[in-house]
């Protein structure tokens, strides 16, 4: 099935279905070779699953329809089992599996699946990540919002200590216990956006595809001749994007967020909205992370 045929997610009202969709076809902050890409994976039966569930959503499960998930790694994983095992007719064997040696926990295996297509057992590890672009001393960190995490350290541990895991003596003991198959392959999963500093011409990072999804990130103190009239504060989970929405932006909202920043020193997301009279709906057009003056030092 091609990508023209997947249906777009401004197309559906429901934010879960419009994050399931966003997820088939979101690009990868990993390099290329030990990626899964669900849009090589889609079954015969999608579309109209989709279909049927934009027409009655009350069919989603309880952990997907939650008006409020402030856990976005866990809302995360739950719409990457529904996606794979309801959507896309993987068998799931095992998630967030812990692997001990000693009474000490060397990890989790997220998951563990069974491939339609050929039978095969797969480890698969997931995050969702959102990096801001920082230049220090002639080159340029991306920090998460929280910065204690780093897009170069977290891609290491991802790429080499937690797919690795599988292939570790006390895991395959660990499977054999649970009377679980080995796995044959891992393979990792990690969308996500790259903010970079507004107006600048930084670089992306080598290793991320061209067509990454971007937005800005400004300080607050340098905000005075920013227009933000459209914009809208994005709580989790709807930092998954994309947002849409009945009601025009509150400006007040926009202001309590930026207030939050300041009080609080702690990033916010807020996207740009733009009203489409086609639909009778405000979409988000832009993203941008505003930061205190002190970040990512503190």
């Amino acid at each position: 099935m091609s990508l023209t045929h997947l249906p777009a997610p401004e197309l559906f009202n429901h934010p879960a279905l419009r994050h399931l969709i966003w997820m088939l076809d979101a690009p990868q902050l990993l390099p290329a070779e030990k990626t899964f890409a669900p849009l090589d994976n889609l079954a015969p039966a999608l579309i109209p699953r989709l279909q049927a569930l934009a027409d009655q959503p009350a069919a989603l499960p309880d952990n997907l329809t939650q008006a409020i998930r402030p856990r976005l790694g866990l809302y995360f994983e739950d719409l990457y089992e529904y996606l794979l095992c309801e959507l896309l007719g993987w068998e799931l064997l095992a998630r967030n599996l812990p692997v001990r040696d000693a009474g000490r926990t060397l990890g989790e295996l997220d998951f563990l699946l069974r491939n339609p297509h050929n039978g095969a057992v797969e480890h698969h590890e997931i995050a969702i990540k959102f990096y801001l672009g920082y230049p220090e001393n002639g080159h340029c960190l991306w920090y998460g919002p929280n910065a204690s995490d780093r897009l170069d350290l977290k891609s290491k541990r991802l790429l080499e200590h937690q797919c690795g895991l599988s292939g570790l003596e006390t895991t395959r003991d660990t499977l054999e216990k649970a009377d679980l198959p080995l796995p044959e392959t891992t393979r990792v999963f990690m969308p996500g956006y790259l903010f970079y500093p507004a107006g600048s011409q930084l670089q992306a990072p080598a290793q991320v595809a061209d067509n990454h999804l971007r937005g800005d990130w400004h300080r607050l103190a340098h905000l005075q001749d920013t227009d933000t009239r459209d914009w809208v504060p994005l709580k989790k989970p709807h930092w998954l994007g994309p947002w849409q929405q009945a009601a025009g932006p509150e400006p007040d909202a926009v202001t309590a967020g930026l207030r939050a920043v300041a009080e609080r020193h702690s990033p916010r997301l807020f996207a740009a909205m733009s009203f489409d009279a086609g639909s009778g709906l405000w979409h988000e057009t832009s993203r941008h992370f505003v930061v205190p003056s002190t970040w990512p030092d503190g």
